[in-house]
């Protein structure tokens, strides 16, 4: 490089030391006021800023001459692209008219504009620095060692009581799901994200740093507070640095330990209600959300600054690129930057887990986005955050892989990791047998139940549990003392009618009603029919050839019996069917004659070959057989309301039978049926329902 001299640096920015590197080295903070933006550097970097005047070939001289540092020409451009990247070079006459035409590029089109204020966007709402630092001197208290042990203790008792009280404090939380628990929540939230965001404010006006705004940011249209903390790059030791980002998580959670304490202190009302408010909403916030170190809050802020890697975010998507592109292609190209071995590794999973984290958050976002505006507005922005955060990443990464092609091509790497996806795509759009495997219920197709008439008594019982009986074998028999007091009421009624009549024919006087008493004779007479035919409930017999099952064993003679008790069964060999429900999705996939294997759950009863006889065309409304409900262990979801069961989702009943007859089982199995279906590409059904649910979603 000739000595031409360097374009001259900003008179306005401020060089300030840093805290120590992780490798020793001392580091310093530019800071540009014009933008209040702090930018770390490092030795080298310091040391060439600040020879910056004797021009490059002077500079490195004297670099080499007064230190340790071997810079060459290469680490000279590379600073001087960071210094004009981040506009930190003096503006030189005629320069005015590129630096405009820079500024209108970064800034871009109308489209652009938009799509960057959607995305995020803040709204400064005060500026606090003035009455901040009337009232930290007030507030100094909160910082005493004293302070911290009370709330650790209250935060003790209360947790302790709530152990004590954890029934009642889970049920007021089940209590709250509702509209009105929910607006109760999100006033609760606004007032603790405020108490927050006084807490960054307060901590770093205790170092002396200057908060020249406070507000609300939107990401993706979701409200989130924030304080303007920049000036915290200012301060040289990195405990204090932590102490600012620790100390709204440090807030909330000292909101939460005194509201736990004072929720189990307070009698029942109002002021107990606000206790909990505090104590649950600060909870579930913290951790989840300000804890967390996969977005840029304070959780992010507090693991960058532990593990003193800034822009923790960049550093590791980078190093995961790049051991992506590794893996995949073997370029043997440098690190982005080196790490300990431990801390490598750690950095590429924290970037995988962020992008997976992201990912799910951000479509959720999108679909609450999608759902809380009109559908036309709300597909747009769902495309817009679809488009922006899931593919423009990946086309961003493919753009590379196109640009490293005439390398990639050369690889062995390459092809086998081309294989790989070929294979694995493969395995997706290919079509594979396929199955369907639910509960099942099993039952024999010939099957007798018997059961207790009304007002039955045991006399006797011919058949024991698992005898084998024929057709027409008494089974049990009963006496109802009602049923003879009928038999016997009406045989003296009917002796009564035919001397009546018969004495007609002697007596004008009642040979009037000689036909009158015919008919009651007659009814008589079906009476009796009538009584013999019920007197057949209390004799039981088989009606087919069987075995007996499910017979009470402490029933003895002269026990009473409850009508419609099940007190036998008789099943007799054939064919056992079995019903299944399966839901939509897999019902087109399924037809009659489809083979199955039953599998009885425990494996206590038979393993059947069985085919599909059977499939409803409608969904089931009311599900009948109960073994089958999640209730009870099945895989049907349903709810029950008023004892009946209702499916959770529409679900279809399936009827199989088996291929061939059976000795006699007992009368019923639950357990696992598989049916081999008609094959199918696994990647198939996802785009049938995404096809499904957009064309839904569609129809204006």
């Amino acid at each position: 490089m000739t000595d031409l001299g360097l374009p001259p640096l900003r008179q306005e920015l401020a060089l300030l030391p840093g805290p120590t590197l992780p490798d020793g080295q001392p580091s310093w903070t530019l800071h540009d006021p014009a933008r209040n933006l702090f930018f770390q550097l490092d030795w080298p970097t310091v040391a060439m800023l600040q020879r910056w005047e004797l021009g490059p070939d002077a500079l490195l001289d004297d670099i080499a001459r007064a230190t340790t540092l071997h810079l060459d020409a290469s680490h000279l451009q590379t600073v001087l692209a960071f210094l004009k990247q981040n506009q930190l070079l003096a503006t030189l006459p005629g320069q005015a008219a590129a630096m405009a035409e820079q500024l209108a590029r970064r800034k871009g089109g109308i489209g652009q504009w938009l799509l960057h204020n959607y995305l995020f966007f803040r709204i400064p709402l005060i500026r606090p620095d003035a009455w901040l630092t009337r009232l930290a001197p007030r507030i100094a208290g909160l910082y005493t060692r004293r302070f911290v042990w009370l709330t650790l203790l209250a935060g003790l008792f209360g947790l302790l009581g709530v152990m004590r009280e954890w029934d009642t404090y889970r049920n007021t939380l089940v209590e709250m799901v509702s509209w009105s628990g929910a607006l109760a929540y999100g006033i609760t939230l606004i007032g603790v994200k405020v108490l927050h965001e006084l807490g960054h404010g307060f901590t770093a006006k205790r170092f002396g740093c200057r908060i020249p705004t406070m507000g609300v940011a939107f990401l993706v249209m979701w409200p989130v507070a924030y304080t303007d903390t920049n000036e915290v790059w200012r301060l040289t030791s990195r405990r204090q640095r932590l102490q600012v980002a620790a100390a709204g998580i440090v807030t909330e959670l000292a909101i939460a330990l005194w509201a736990t304490l004072l929720w189990v202190l307070l009698p029942d009302g109002p002021v107990r209600m606000g206790a909990f408010l505090l104590s649950s909403s600060t909870w579930i916030s913290t951790v989840l959300i300000n804890a967390s170190p996969f977005m840029r809050f304070d959780g992010y802020f507090l693991l960058a600054d532990a593990l003193q890697i800034p822009n923790l975010h960049t550093r590791a998507f980078a190093l995961a690129r790049w051991d992506l592109r590794e893996r995949l292609f073997h370029l043997g190209a440098p690190r982005p930057e080196p790490f300990p071995a431990a801390r490598h590794a750690s950095l590429i999973l924290f970037a995988w887990a962020t992008w997976i984290y992201r990912l799910v958050l951000f479509l959720g976002i999108a679909f609450l986005v999608y759902h809380f505006f009109i559908k036309a507005v709300g597909i747009l922005l769902f495309l817009v955050e679809i488009t922006w955060f899931v593919a423009r990443p990946l086309a961003s990464e493919l753009a590379v892989w196109r640009e490293l092609w005439p390398i990639l091509r050369t690889r062995p790497a390459t092809w086998r990791s081309l294989l790989l996806a070929a294979s694995g795509l493969a395995l997706i759009l290919l079509p594979w047998p396929a199955r369907v495997v639910q509960s099942a219920v099993l039952y024999p197709v010939s099957e007798q139940v018997v059961y207790a008439p009304r007002n039955a008594q045991l006399v006797a019982r011919h058949a024991a549990p698992g005898q084998v009986v024929g057709r027409d074998a008494p089974l049990f028999e009963l006496a109802s003392p009602e049923l003879d007091h009928r038999e016997r009421q009406n045989a003296a009624r009917r002796e009564q009618l035919a001397w009546q009549s018969g004495a007609s024919a002697f007596d004008a006087e009642q040979r009037k009603d000689w036909q009158i008493l015919n008919e009651q004779l007659g009814i008589s007479q079906a009476e009796s029919r009538t009584v013999q035919a019920d007197a057949g409930q209390y004799h039981p017999r088989a009606t087919m050839d069987g075995i007996v099952r499910d017979t009470d064993p402490d029933l003895h003679p002269g026990d009473w019996l409850t009508p419609r008790e099940v007190m036998a069964r008789v099943t007799g060999r054939g064919i056992l069917r079995a019903v299944v429900y399966v839901e939509d999705e897999a019902l087109g996939r399924l037809s009659v004659g489809d083979r199955a294997v039953f599998i009885a759950d425990g494996h206590d009863g038979p393993d059947l070959r069985m085919h599909v006889v059977e499939i409803d065309s409608d969904a089931t409304h009311v599900l009948g057989e109960a073994e089958l409900a999640s209730l009870f262990g099945g895989t049907v979801s349903v709810r029950e309301k008023h004892g009946v069961l209702y499916p959770e989702r529409a679900v279809y009943r399936v009827v199989l039978q088996s291929d061939a007859e059976l000795p006699p089982p007992q009368h019923r199995w639950r357990g696992t049926l598989a049916i081999a279906c008609a094959w199918e590409a696994p990647g198939l059904r996802y785009v049938r329902q995404a096809a499904a649910v957009l064309w839904r979603e569609l129809g204006f």
